[in-house]
């Protein structure tokens, strides 16, 4: 008997984190910690990709940053920067008004309604990052988080022929030195199928796996993907164009923001856009309660309808004023024409 891999009662909110749940960029706080010039240190980043063009070196604008902060741990101006620290520094981030809060709010609203509860849906949080994993772990959001994909650094890793030893400790003066992992706004799109096909919480389904839809733990249209740009249009893309809701939001004192935004609406990369103010009162709190809901109603309807196809309705008593005269003459007829 053919079965269903997933019940698809999962709901996916989706989010960006710099200049989306935080109002700057998460680093600030390393920065601060170490006394280096943040603008400065962008700056530098930003003119990377040239330099190394120059010297015939092609690398990911969008990740070369993790390599300079490895050069400026090398060059000791971050000497002793670990994973730990890092985790620590994410409890200083500052959060746009209304978090954490409203990941509670927007759980709590699939508990509002009994066909809600009798279907038994979920509702999930997730966050997909260019910045650092450590930092989001350490942060205020972390505990309504189901997973954080972010970028990831290696300290004290293993040495070569590591496998041929006996012991390998720990050595204490550790620092990060290499990179574990990178996502740019590109690779983003690989956890949303993640997510998608349910990967994070089953280890044996690959990404690349090919699943039926049907067998897949959060289709497109359970998700919402909440971000705050252009940059994150892979993305956008990827859960619009495959039925899930996409939403960006802007700083309410950028002018320039807001614009973009507008742009990615005229352009059919997003379904709306509001301030990164997530109140419940406010126009993007109320949008996403009520895309929430929407999307709660959606399961309820399709999972009644598929009870309905595969229950049959059982037999029952007829009672007399329900049975409707038949008339000989026709039943006569369509006898003989069975016959025939």
């Amino acid at each position: 008997m053919e079965t269903s891999l997933y019940t698809q009662n999962v709901i996916a909110c989706i989010w960006d984190f710099d200049k989306t749940l935080i109002p700057g960029y998460m680093q600030q706080p390393l920065f601060e910690l170490f006394n280096i010039n943040e603008k400065r240190f962008w700056e530098e980043v930003n003119a990377l990709p040239t330099a190394y063009q120059e010297r015939g070196l092609t690398v990911s604008p969008d990740t070369i940053y993790l390599n300079h902060l490895l050069s400026y741990v090398r060059a000791g101006v971050m000497k002793g920067l670990t994973n730990s620290t890092l985790e620590s520094l994410g409890k200083e981030l500052v959060f746009n008004p209304g978090l954490p809060q409203f990941f509670k709010t927007l759980q709590s609203l699939v508990t509002l309604k009994e066909t809600y509860k009798k279907h038994d849906i979920r509702l999930e949080h997730y966050v997909i990052s260019t910045g650092l994993a450590a930092m989001i772990r350490g942060s205020e959001i972390a505990p309504f988080v189901e997973d954080v994909y972010g970028c990831e650094f290696i300290e004290d890793p293993f040495p070569p022929y590591y496998m041929d030893q006996q012991d390998l400790g720990i050595h204490p003066d550790r620092e990060i030195s290499q990179i574990g992992v990178v996502i740019d706004n590109t690779i983003k799109t690989r956890y949303i199928f993640e997510i998608n096909k349910g990967c994070n919480k089953n280890p044996e389904i690959n990404v690349n796996s090919n699943i039926r839809h049907t067998d897949r733990r959060v289709p497109f249209r359970n998700m919402i993907y909440i971000a705050d740009g252009p940059s994150d249009i892979p993305v956008f893309s990827v859960v619009k164009n495959n039925g899930g809701k996409t939403f960006a939001v802007y700083d309410q004192s950028s002018k320039e923001e807001f614009a973009q935004n507008d742009r990615l609406l005229q352009s059919g990369r997003i379904h709306a856009y509001g301030p990164t103010d997530f109140q419940e009162t406010s126009n993007t709190g109320m949008w996403l309660k009520m895309h929430v809901c929407d999307i709660c109603d959606q399961i309820v309807e399709e999972r009644e309808m598929a009870l309905t196809k595969k229950v049959g309705r059982p037999p029952r008593h007829i009672h007399k004023e329900e049975i409707t005269p038949v008339n000989p003459k026709l039943e006569q007829d369509t006898f003989f024409e069975e016959k025939e």
